[in-house]
């Protein structure tokens, strides 16, 4: 079998019983990403945040319920859809992040990652 250098610095033992490196965490948690997502699309469908975060549509509806009990978002029932407003001036709820504020988050909505910018299968929201 012939192993590279790149690899073996990568993962040192690349037997198939060897754990794959894990690569696929990010630093915000999907909480963050949710509300990211509802700050730039703030009457987004369950179904289109799950689509942007990469998660179920049943998390979604748990984060959403964590949001609104923690007063970082408010629902408004607009005709059959909902809309939300972020609360910015809710406090971070870790220790090592209670001194910022929920608004210091939100400029990360202003620039959209491309794959991010519309869910697959949805049309743009209407104005």
């Amino acid at each position: 079998m012939c192993v590279s250098r790149w690899t073996m610095a990568v993962n040192p033992d690349p037997s198939p019983n060897a754990p794959a490196p894990r690569s696929s965490w990010t630093f915000l948690t999907n909480h963050a990403h949710v509300l990211i997502a509802l700050t730039r699309d703030p009457s987004a469908r369950v179904r289109d945040l799950a689509s942007y975060v990469g998660i179920t549509e049943r998390a979604v509806q748990q984060i959403l319920a964590d949001l609104e009990a923690g007063l970082v978002i408010r629902r408004t029932r607009e005709g059959r859809r909902n809309s939300y407003r972020v609360n910015p001036s809710v406090k971070l709820r870790h220790p090592l992040e209670a001194a910022h504020r929920v608004g210091e988050l939100l400029p990360l909505a202003e620039k959209p990652v491309s794959r991010l910018a519309k869910p697959r299968g949805s049309a743009p929201p209407a104005k």
